[in-house]
């Protein structure tokens, strides 16, 4: 109970600086504020903490975790399929797809990385960035150093992203129109923090767009998770010829598709949504804050550069690989 109260403070305090400018004008959010606050905890002071702390800081890496992805769904509604047409759909399928492939491929055939890291790098590149990197090491329950090398790496090129993309298109150099910008920088940036930031930017039609093939991709998380766990149990070997693996069915999974269809009725009042929704980003900041309390730096000095290498490979993928679907399907 101790050592949930003392994430609770650290997630109120990382939601309380998000709020300052320098911190919004970066498209830092308290969740991202919350891991670095966490790492600097593990790897400095947390020594001189009694370990009783751990059992709600593990808590709130796993119970807290699933509940804000489910809390996430009342993000969506179905209706947003609808908005950008089919096409906009593929467009969102095509891209979660190819750099997910794309970044398991090359991290594991081409750079070696271990095979977790390589997994959640990719799934926050080709997803929604750190909430589907939290999501996926909930499936694979891997370390939670993992995760965090994962999210900085991802955070990394999504904010120089959002910064890029409406700097290169004033100068002319993305040949798309406002409507098919947006849809572009919906389908390629990693956090939603990043998308809004980035459309803003271009005016109300091209953010409207943006945040909602964005929204589709994020909608994409639950079956994307169940599809993982499946292939896990299928890819792993038993630990004896007489074990029996059985499918471990991410259930938040799950009960975030029956939240974003329950959010498409709009039974309720949306400022009891935007309530859920803030809820949501705090329960996610506890997550993340605690997952950065159990991150060592010890543990990153065999995987070296190479999370890194693989996120500007997935980067640049998405840039150019988002830019020629976009004008293949929208012209």
């Amino acid at each position: 109970m101790i050592g949930f109260i003392f994430v609770l403070l650290l997630a109120i305090f990382s939601t309380i600086l998000s709020e300052f400018s320098f911190f919004k004008d970066l498209g830092i959010s308290a969740m991202i504020i919350g891991i670095l606050l966490g790492i600097l905890y593990a790897n400095t002071i947390k020594q001189y903490f009694p370990t009783y702390l751990q059992s709600g800081i593990i808590f709130c890496t796993k119970t807290i975790l699933r509940i804000g992805i489910v809390l996430y769904g009342f993000r969506l509604t179905f209706q947003n399929l609808q908005d950008v047409g089919i096409y906009g759909v593929l467009v969102a399928f095509l891209m979660l797809a190819s750099t997910f492939l794309i970044g398991y491929i090359f991290g594991i055939k081409v750079l070696k990385l271990d095979r977790e890291i390589t997994i959640l790098t990719s799934a926050g590149s080709a997803i929604c960035g750190a909430a589907a990197v939290l999501a996926s090491e909930s499936v694979l329950k891997c370390e939670a150093y993992k995760s965090a090398i994962a999210v900085s790496s991802v955070v990394v090129f999504g904010t120089i992203a959002m910064f890029l993309y409406p700097f290169l298109y004033k100068l002319g150099f993305i040949d798309l129109s406002v409507q098919n910008m947006g849809i572009y920088i919906g389908a390629t940036l990693h956090e939603v923090a990043h998308v809004v930031g980035s459309s803003n930017v271009l005016g109300e039609e091209a953010s409207s767009n943006a945040v909602i093939v964005k929204m589709i991709r994020v909608m994409m998380l639950a079956p994307f998770l169940i599809l993982l766990s499946i292939w896990i149990l299928k890819t792993s070997i038993s630990k004896t010829n007489s074990e029996k693996s059985k499918i471990t069915i991410p259930w938040f999974a799950v009960f975030f598709i029956f939240v974003v269809a329950f959010n498409s009725f709009d039974l309720l009042a949306s400022e009891i949504v935007v309530s859920i929704n803030y809820l949501d980003n705090f329960a996610l900041t506890m997550a993340m804050t605690a997952l950065g309390m159990e991150t060592s730096f010890s543990k990153f000095k065999n995987v070296g550069l190479k999370p890194i290498y693989l996120s500007l490979v997935l980067f640049t993928w998405l840039i150019f690989g988002g830019y020629f679907i976009v004008q293949f399907l929208f012209v």
